[in-house]
């Protein structure tokens, strides 16, 4: 036997309620073979949408523990919480899709050629021109990724990424003769966090971010409809000098970190472990680098930073800025080729590193600080603490690199801190795809909501490795006078090591 709450509403009354119901468990059973035999069970009469019930339909999706699912796909297991998408509920799990139909009328999102000669007769498309596209064909109008969206719920102007991959599939097809990216500018293309929520939440495994949303940023760039005018100083910083920010006037370091360490470290042997400090690293958190080279010290390591190295590039890809990455690409790839592995210690850079670099033929052996280091902590070598802190996952850490137990191990292995999950640990903060210099307001709105999770914990510290992540979260800490801070895990740890 298993319980399954679901979370119901009766329109007559207008509220909505917890139900808990027990049933027979079989192997492999289906979310919807659960809500069937509870109705069969208790004449329960819940409320819910099917029809294919082969994945093909869409019209199944429901929250299954908060996640955006397919009723018809989804195992069912002991304790699940089924809640209805987060739309206006018509019943129970039901809810109502015609504003979303009316919207795919409204902006006529399909295919309209201005050529009669293209009508006469079927085209022929190549492969090579159609790839693009169809890596967004697929969709099955399921909603879900609107529904886990966290900007949508904070921005009046933003479509959502159901749209936003409906204008890239018609703009990037070769059968269409108009670019719609000037019609997503105008829906908040530029709204989007680049978190990853919705490629993570779509059935089909749509990269509706990285396929759609960042190439149509480029697409929008390349017909000098975009970006917005503070991307394009960062632009013009990485042209100028190599970096997207540049040291503050009273900086320990005024010419950058990497710089200094260089002029104090020399090596018998150069090291076979390189570490991408990224830009915010290098000159406007320095103080992060001491404590990553302190830490790798204490256990053996040394550790080589060279001086050659530019950003990453990942502002501009994420700002579909991409005249310049080539460029970055070859100077970090030929800097860093020869080196055993590349330590990053910012959940962008490691994604852009990761993720972007084997699309340029120039893949390194890239790792997250916390994927080194997890399993190669010397506890008895530390302090007690005494701190209570919980942790924010960066979205290019734990979506763009798969990587959110390592952290935790780590901080489950520092003496005297107690560690408590918040709600939702991975909700994005606002800071990422440019948002928090293109659209502060945005940014703040999406980091209070963190921040209101964060402040019913009590706690000492909310820790992250994420330079951006960081700087957005404290502001919105700082403005609500919170008594919490955030720390970089690496200065965590450091304090562990003094």
């Amino acid at each position: 036997m298993i319980t399954v709450n679901i979370k119901r509403y009766n329109p007559e009354t207008n509220k909505q309620y917890m139900e808990s119901y027990e049933i027979e468990h079989t192997d492999k059973m289906k979310v919807l073979d659960a809500l069937q035999q509870i109705n069969d069970k208790y004449d329960a009469k819940i409320a819910y949408r099917y029809s294919c019930r082969a994945g093909q339909c869409g019209s199944c999706a429901i929250k299954i523990n908060g996640q955006a699912k397919l009723a018809c796909k989804a195992e069912i297991n002991d304790n699940d919480t089924l809640e209805p998408l987060d739309f206006k509920v018509i019943k129970d799990l039901i809810v109502d899709r015609s504003p979303l139909n009316k919207k795919v009328n409204d902006l006529n999102l399909y295919m309209a050629s201005e050529s009669d000669e293209k009508l006469l007769e079927p085209e022929i498309i190549k492969p090579e021109t159609y790839a693009q596209t169809e890596a967004l064909r697929g969709c099955i109008d399921c909603y879900s990724c609107i529904s886990m969206c966290p900007v949508i719920k904070k921005s009046t102007e933003f479509i959502g990424p159901y749209f936003m991959r409906a204008f890239s599939d018609l703009s990037f097809d070769p059968r269409e003769d108009t670019s719609k990216s000037e019609d997503a500018i105008d829906s908040g293309l530029y709204s989007c966090t680049s978190c990853g929520q919705c490629s993570k939440t779509c059935p089909k495994e749509i990269d509706i971010y990285g396929k759609g949303i960042e190439k149509l940023r480029a697409t929008a760039f390349a017909r000098k409809e975009g970006p917005l005018e503070a991307h394009k100083q960062i632009r013009e910083s990485v042209i100028n000098t190599g970096r997207t920010v540049q040291p503050m006037d009273d900086s320990k370091y005024p010419e950058g970190f990497i710089k200094a360490y260089n002029q104090t470290h020399t090596f018998e042997e150069k090291p076979k472990i390189a570490f991408f400090t990224g830009c915010m690293i290098d000159n406007r958190l320095p103080w992060i680098a001491e404590y990553l080279i302190n830490i790798l010290s204490k256990l053996g390591y040394e550790v080589d930073i060279p001086e050659q190295q530019v950003c990453c590039g990942s502002p501009l890809f994420r700002t579909g800025q991409v005249d310049v990455i080539p460029s970055l690409i070859k100077k970090n790839y030929e800097t860093f080729k020869d080196y055993d592995i590349v330590l990053t210690v910012c959940a962008g850079c490691g994604s852009t590193l990761k993720n972007n670099y084997p699309e340029y033929d120039a893949k390194l052996n890239v790792m997250d600080i916390t994927e080194f280091l997890q399993d190669k902590l010397k506890t008895e070598d530390m302090n007690k603490l005494d701190l209570k802190v919980t942790y924010h996952d960066p979205c290019h850490l734990v979506r763009g690199q798969g990587i959110s137990k390592q952290p935790r191990k780590i901080l489950n292995n520092i003496n005297g801190v107690e560690f408590i999950e918040m709600e939702k640990p991975d909700q994005c903060c606002g800071a990422g795809g440019g948002v928090k210099s293109g659209k502060p307001e945005l940014a703040k709105s999406l980091a209070d909501s963190k921040v209101d999770m964060i402040d019913e914990l009590d706690v000492d510290y909310v820790v992250t490795i994420c330079p951006f992540c960081e700087f957005n979260i404290q502001d919105s800490l700082t403005n609500k006078n919170s008594k919490t801070e955030v720390i970089n895990l690496m200065e965590l740890l450091n304090k562990a090591y003094e």
